[in-house]
């Protein structure tokens, strides 16, 4: 299995867009500071040890997975709002896309391979069609081709109903700690099987579209942690709207939720849900849906 291009962290965006459109991936070596690798390595790897492995052949049996993430690890923070992953999700996805999911994932020694899979195949929408997610993978530790790296198919993104029979052309995702890998949600890939002594540590930010049901359910599982996030993750959960008024709580902003002073008016949030609500023809809303978004 041949390896997978990987370009420069310096590589423009318009060129890693450019590629990710053919291919249904694009990977960028070295996007994350080394320093925040050690951290993030650091803060995780206790709560790893204290795990569980998984429960079947897709969490994989030698492998050990940290769901609600920013709950319990909040330095992982910056691997969901790094700016380069942020200046290329603003152009794939429609404004107010959200945090699905985000884990951490370490495939230790004698993990197998992981089924053939799709991450936004749980929405129901015939094939071919736009994905609806895009998942991110940020790498920890290096990956290696006898590690776990992940395989992927490339231009599965584009298929019809077809699944892959083995016969495609694989790549291996072979790349530095701190690096990304960027994939479309309807790209067929899988994890590599670990046939290495040491463990392969990966976290793993999925993102959907801002109408679509998130994986998990970010603002019970990150609970009160959230109010710790920066503006740009918090709305990501789903403290935000999606115009003119879907996300609402009790008719209100969610971010009320958070923070008693939000100022609907201030931030405009109001006055664009009222012109919404108008062109869409939702004049007879309630009050509390269009003036108080």
């Amino acid at each position: 299995m041949r390896t997978a291009d990987r370009h420069s962290a310096k590589t423009p965006v318009d060129a890693l867009l450019s590629r990710y459109a053919r291919d249904g991936y694009v990977i960028v070596e070295r996007a994350l500071d080394p320093a925040d690798v050690a951290a993030i390595r650091a803060e995780l790897t206790p709560i790893l040890d204290a795990g569980r492995d998984g429960r079947n052949d897709f969490e994989g049996h030698r492998t050990r997975r940290v769901y609600a993430l920013l709950a319990k690890a909040p330095t992982t923070a910056i691997l969901v709002e790094h700016p380069l992953l942020l200046a290329m999700l603003d152009r794939l996805m429609s404004p107010g896309f959200l945090l699905s999911a985000d884990l951490a994932i370490e495939l230790r020694e004698g993990e197998t391979v992981q089924p053939w899979h799709i991450d936004d195949g749980f929405y129901r929408v015939p094939r071919p069609r736009p994905a609806l997610g895009v998942s991110a993978i940020w790498a920890i530790d290096d990956f290696t081709e006898d590690n776990g790296s992940t395989e992927l198919i490339p231009g599965s993104h584009l298929w019809g109903e077809a699944r892959p029979t083995g016969d495609e052309e694989a790549v291996r995702a072979t790349m530095p700690a701190g690096s990304l890998l960027l994939f479309a949600g309807t790209l067929w890939h899988r994890g590599g099987a670990n046939r290495t002594p040491a463990p392969r540590l990966a976290v793993t930010p999925q993102f959907c579209e801002p109408w679509c049901r998130q994986q998990e359910n970010m603002m019970l599982a990150v609970g009160d942690a959230a109010r710790g996030l920066s503006d740009r993750v918090r709305a990501m959960l789903g403290y935000s709207i999606h115009p003119p008024f879907m996300g609402h709580v009790d008719g209100m902003h969610p971010l009320r939720l958070l923070d008693r002073d939000y100022d609907s008016a201030a931030t405009g949030d109001g006055e664009r849900a009222r012109r919404l609500l108008e062109r869409d023809g939702y004049g007879g809303a309630p009050e509390a849906t269009t003036a108080r978004a």
